[in-house]
């Protein structure tokens, strides 16, 4: 064991959480495989939300408006433009992203609980006029016909559940992948540094406004892209995809899986939607009290959600491991402490004592 054992650890349950991904469609049946697509869809969209909650500071239950604009817009793409799969995710992330910047000026003022008000505001009106805009979306009985999907061009169509899962799990990785390396580079850091601490990046010169305003219209390309490829694992759209019961259900998931955590957004989407549609067929009729209960046990046990209790757990076993092969002290018979990890750390710095030298 060496001190990078929590990176090495997060790598092996990446790699093993994407082994079994595409092993899935080989081990269940095609309605499951249908289930486990929307899953990755929805989880794709939880990111969007973490994104905002979690990393940005910005608590939010609208992202189901730029998902909604990313599927309609993916859909009405496939219906009279292009059957290809590249074309309509990248229309649906500039729609996602095209809502995210006409209603950031409503979100990126506000704070706290106010953002959720707004963002429901949002969503819910969304909702209503794709409910509405019949010529367009279909209203409520939605958008249905789409042609099969063919991911770029010169590629056969996905004409079956298993082709559009693993297209779906290709698209949601590599988007997950640009998030992850765009949240490494200095950019997340300081939407981070933002989030903890705005007044004095405020004082520093930091342009805060800025850093939210690009947060939130990312989120809404994130949503977008999850939209147009909703359209691909269901060949359907309907405003019932977008109601408030996702847009709850996205937050409750990114709650549990860790808000600061895009690992943790997935896995805790994807837990959620378990429980609501496999665990709640045990009990019929139960899948709030499931959902409920879910919440309360994550919230008293793992309180910084699945992936804070996973980062804990590897933090516990590096401090072990560092114990465990800590060296006697050269000077004296006994196992004295190591002076690096002997002084406590404050403020990132080895703290001194008071005759130490400066």
């Amino acid at each position: 064991m060496t001190p990078t054992l929590g990176r090495r650890l997060g790598q092996a349950g990446t790699v093993g959480a994407l082994a079994v991904a595409v092993a899935a469609p080989w081990l269940t049946d095609p309605y499951t495989t249908s289930l486990l697509a929307r899953t990755l869809v929805l989880g794709l969209v939880g990111v969007s939300v973490a994104l905002l909650t979690g990393i940005a500071g910005l608590p939010t239950l609208g992202q189901t408006g730029p998902y909604a604009a990313g599927a309609y817009a993916g859909a009405v793409v496939g219906l009279h433009v292009s059957p290809v799969g590249v074309v309509q995710v990248l229309v649906g992330a500039a729609a996602g992203a095209l809502f995210g910047a006409l209603t950031v000026p409503l979100v990126v003022y506000a704070r706290g609980v106010v953002v959720l008000m707004i963002t429901l505001a949002i969503g819910e009106l969304t909702v209503t006029a794709a409910s509405r805009w019949r010529s367009v979306t279909g209203g409520t009985d939605g958008l249905a016909g789409m042609p099969a999907v063919q991911p770029v061009w010169g590629m056969g169509v996905l004409d079956s559940d298993r082709a559009r899962y693993l297209y779906i799990l290709i698209v949601v990785a590599v988007v997950v992948a640009v998030v992850l390396t765009v949240l490494r580079t200095p950019a997340g850091l300081l939407l981070r540094a933002s989030r903890d601490d705005e007044a004095r990046m405020r004082a520093s010169g930091h342009r805060v406004t800025g850093y939210f305003a690009v947060a939130f219209v990312a989120a809404g390309a994130l949503a977008g892209i999850a939209g147009s490829l909703l359209v691909t694992a269901q060949q359907y759209v309907s405003p019932a995809d977008f109601g408030f019961e996702v847009s709850a259900l996205l937050l409750l998931g990114v709650v549990i899986g860790g808000a600061t955590s895009v690992g943790g957004a997935i896995a805790g989407t994807a837990l959620v939607l378990a429980v609501r549609d496999w665990f709640a067929g045990l009990l019929p009729g139960q899948a709030p009290l499931l959902l409920g209960g879910l919440f309360v046990v994550t919230a008293y046990l793992f309180p910084r959600g699945v992936a804070g209790f996973s980062a804990g757990v590897a933090t516990l076993l590096r401090t072990r491991t560092r114990r465990g092969t800590a060296r006697p002290d050269p000077g004296g018979p006994g196992e004295g402490p190591v002076p690096a990890l002997a002084a406590p750390v404050r403020g990132g710095r080895a703290h001194r004592g008071p005759g130490a030298g400066t």
